[in-house]
């Protein structure tokens, strides 16, 4: 099965589990997408596993990130049509405040998509969105449909 078919059978599902289950640390984590007609969102439910600080507690800032990533990946998955997962070129951190130990949800924001790359803006929050306890910035390499297989030599 492809990542096509995977990504299509989701759109027409509205079943986005098979889409997490391809990527290991986002089943790790727990991920689960939150997708309401054109909104797209994705939340991270707290589990024990992730406390980074017991003595706070605090989620680990390591969870909030790849939490923060995979939400971006999911997104560029769900928003356009891709020949194969989206590739992490770079990804940046930016810890607000201290992550408690609740449920965490994420927003995603294109800054700029072009035919190879994506920009994308994500922001994580748990009391409320207007109040992002980490925002994260990343380039994606994208490979689109209809770009032909490049052999190896």
């Amino acid at each position: 099965m492809t990542i096509e078919s995977i990504v299509a059978a989701a759109r027409d599902s509205r079943d986005w589990e098979p889409l997490v289950a391809l990527v290991p640390y986002a089943r790790f984590l727990g991920v689960r997408l939150d997708i309401r007609g054109d909104q797209f969102g994705a939340c991270m439910p707290f589990d024990k596993k992730l406390i980074g600080n017991p003595a706070l507690p605090a989620l680990h800032g390591g969870a909030i990130g790849g939490f923060l990533e995979c939400a971006g990946l999911f997104y560029l998955l769900w928003d356009m049509d891709s020949a194969d997962l989206p590739k992490t070129i770079n990804f940046t951190f930016e810890y607000l405040r201290s992550g408690r130990p609740v449920d965490t949800y994420a927003q995603v924001f294109m800054v700029k998509q072009g035919k190879r790359v994506a920009h994308l803006r994500v922001e994580a929050w748990q009391s409320s969105p207007d109040k992002p306890i980490a925002i994260g910035h990343g380039n994606f390499m994208l490979k689109p449909v209809d770009e032909p297989q490049r052999s190896k030599p």
